[in-house]
């Protein structure tokens, strides 16, 4: 996963930076223009155009004509620092001025061969005031085709020695400046630099007595080495990696910035490139990088170590091997954002090797990456999301994540972007998988002996995780299940939900955990007689008076079909020898569509109907009739009539409607919890619900026996 805002990043900052450094020579005398009215701007255009026009017309080594120079690019460099003013420079026609005097004029007499007045002061101005207005990337090109880059290049080359050595170092500097901001993000004018030959002579540079030209220098490479494969050649060509690799090393932050910045841009998407840096000793003085006292060498040091954790496996190793992990893992605590994304995104390149796994987690890298899953930075998120999946890979991290909350934090974490709902999505996955053996093995022991805080987080990852082979062993012989319902018994609305949860996840997981699908057998062969015979008096030999209508049925279907018709036509009841039997408490669509399911094994019937048909088949002990109601009835329970839902449940001995109640208030507890009945409800339905799950889990481990 390269990191797409390595540039973006670095190259914003280099830019501030520049504009700092700029700023910091030029203070004397500064005003700050502001355009509130028509005629400030009008006086504006009126003062830039004769500032222009002095550039243009004093073109000469004379002493007063430089000196009028220098005034007038002075004046234009202090108006470019506010971006409001800069299109009015650009417009008066500053750009083609300026880049004049990027070059010395021609001697005042012919032969003289000595140094014009303001030497390099005057060049150092105009490159510094062009820098400033290259910041706009519109301007860029039109500088360019000024002519402003020969210039420029040659400029770098200027050398010198004794009093004028400050003022030649100053113009390479601005000229290595001007050249940075003219690149920035623009490809071609990256091209046209090493066009003109500005490379060989910035690699020189790196190499340059004055600290502030190495870095000066530094920043042109690294933003002229960024995308463009031709550059990154030609900088390696001209042997710019051992210089590079010792500014790492330096103690001035200001440089070695820099230089892991080159470095970073010249490996990006570059894998030969990447080999060459790594064997010319890269990697230790990165990796000390990261102890760094700037906060931004930090940060492009994990960024490449990330980079560098791609190559291969060995690599990975190497990286952790010498020192990497607890400094990455340190900054993941930083309140810097940037360098939490960029530590997250080491640390998730190095987490994919196994040999790494284990050693990350043990130094502590685990809860803070947990807590970066709480970040709303998508990127942030994703690397940390990446980082724990990779660490999920090794046995020896999965209890270590579960018994601190690291998968219910998983679970409930709210994730930006879709790449990282998939990565956690994986994760969960993963640990999933690694849920035996040993590691089942670990969780059982801490969910035995471990504190509640510890046995908690335990035992609902396992409602999730776990196969549903081992449910038993972990619910009901190791007291998970009753770690689980205290959960729902908690004054902590967060702990309750949580335990809803896993207690539905735990019902559904399990293949027996639906309601019994069929009634038990009953005592005798079932006989049906078929819809012809239903209330019809052929060979009717008893007649039922329900609503004051006959309705005609036949005694042997009706022992046939439940015990209370036995008990009543086959025992010592009155209506063994009665002609006519009366049904005083049911209506007769009711009993109708009861004898209906008795002759034919089936009926239609409709929520409207159920409730009544479950009463009568429950009073004639019609449990395959029963089932169906309930079943019809379950379809109909709402978060408004649950309660009386398990009511009905409980009057009628309804197990199957019961325990569809009891799973229908698990999945919909969330909702549940806002009405003022359901802590009542809960405390109702606990000691069924631990029957429930009793029955369940042991129902499964018996019928593996068979």
């Amino acid at each position: 996963m390269e990191n797409p805002k390595r540039h973006e990043q670095s190259s914003i900052s280099a830019r501030k930076n520049l504009k700092r450094k700029l700023e910091g020579e030029f203070e004397e005398d500064r005003k700050i223009i502001t355009l509130t009215t028509h005629d400030a701007r009008q006086d504006l255009i009126r003062d830039v155009r004769a500032h222009v026009d002095i550039l243009d017309s004093m073109i000469s080594s004379i002493e007063a004509d430089r000196a009028a120079a220098k005034r007038a690019i002075h004046v234009l460099s202090e108006l470019a620092r506010n971006e409001e003013i800069v299109d009015v420079l650009v417009n008066c026609g500053a750009v083609p001025a300026l880049v004049r005097y990027l070059e010395s004029p021609p001697p005042h007499r012919e032969g003289d061969t000595g140094l014009n007045p303001y030497e390099h002061e005057v060049e150092k101005a105009s490159a510094f005031t062009l820098g400033l207005l290259a910041v706009k990337p519109e301007h860029q090109q039109l500088i360019v085709d000024a002519g402003a880059l020969p210039p420029l290049v040659d400029l770098l080359k200027r050398r010198g020695y004794g009093q004028n050595s400050r003022a030649i170092n100053g113009v390479i500097r601005r000229a290595a400046d001007a050249i940075t901001n003219l690149a920035h993000e623009n490809s071609s004018i990256k091209t046209l630099v090493r066009i003109e030959g500005g490379i060989p002579p910035l690699v020189e540079l790196l190499e340059f007595i004055d600290p502030k030209v190495q870095r000066a220098a530094a920043g042109a490479l690294r933003t002229l080495a960024f995308k463009n494969d031709e550059n990154k050649n030609q900088i390696v060509e001209c042997n710019a990696l051992p210089i590079l690799i010792l500014m790492l090393r330096s103690e001035d932050a200001a440089i070695h910035y820099e230089a892991v910045g080159v470095i970073g841009n010249l490996v990006h998407s570059s894998p030969n490139i990447k080999k060459e840096v790594l064997l010319a000793g890269a990697l230790q003085p990165v990796i000390g990088l990261l102890n760094s006292c700037c906060s931004e060498s930090q940060r492009e040091a994990a960024l490449l170590l990330g980079q560098f954790a791609a190559t291969d496996s060995d690599c990975k190793v190497h990286i952790v091997q010498r020192g990497a992990v607890q400094p990455l893992i340190e900054m993941l605590q930083s309140s810097d954002m940037q360098l939490r994304e960029m530590a997250a995104f080491a640390l998730g390149r190095l987490a994919q090797d196994n040999h790494n796994q284990a050693g990350i987690a043990h130094s502590g890298g685990i809860p803070p990456l947990l807590k970066l899953l709480d970040s709303r930075n998508g990127s942030l998120q994703h690397n940390a999301a990446f980082a724990l999946y990779g660490l999920a890979d090794n046995e020896d991290n999965v209890a270590d994540l579960i018994k601190i909350g690291g998968f219910q934090k998983l679970l409930d974490g709210e994730f930006v972007v879709q790449p990282t709902r998939d990565c956690v999505s994986k994760t969960l996955k993963r640990l999933e998988d690694k849920i035996h053996g040993r590691v089942l093995s670990h969780l059982l022991y801490l969910l035995c002996f471990a504190e509640k805080a510890v046995q908690r987080p335990v035992a609902l990852a396992l409602a999730h995780l776990c196969s549903p082979d081992d449910q038993k062993t972990v619910f009901i012989d190791n007291n998970g299940l009753e770690l689980l319902i205290e959960l729902l018994e908690s004054s902590n609305l967060k702990q309750q939900l949580d335990g809803s949860l896993a207690l539905y996840k735990l019902a559904t997981k399990s293949s027996y955990s639906s309601p019994e699908d069929a009634a038990p057998p009953s005592p005798t062969p079932q006989v049906y007689l078929g819809e012809q015979y239903v209330n019809n008096p052929t060979l009717s030999d008893v007649t039922f008076l329900v609503e004051g209508k006959r309705f005609y049925a036949h005694r042997i279907c009706l022992l046939a079909s439940s015990d209370a018709f036995r008990a009543m036509f086959d025992g010592g009841y009155r209506e063994r020898d009665a002609k006519d039997v009366e049904i005083p408490n049911i209506r007769w669509d009711v009993f109708e569509l009861m004898m209906r399911y008795i002759y034919t094994g089936s009926a239609d019937v409709n929520t409207d109907i159920a409730q009544d048909l479950l009463r009568a088949a429950d009073q004639y002990l019609l449990e395959g009739l029963k089932r169906l109601c309930e079943c019809i009835i379950a379809q109909d329970i709402s978060l408004e009539n649950v309660s009386l839902m398990y009511e009905l449940s409980e009057a009628f001995n309804a197990t199957s409607l019961r325990h569809s109640c009891i799973l229908f208030i698990l999945e919909k507890f969330d909702k549940l919890c806002a009405m003022p009945w359901y802590t009542h409800l809960i405390q109702r339905i606990l000691p069924e619900m631990r029957n429930y799950f009793a029955r369940t889990l042991t129902r499964r481990e018996q019928a593996n026996l068979q």
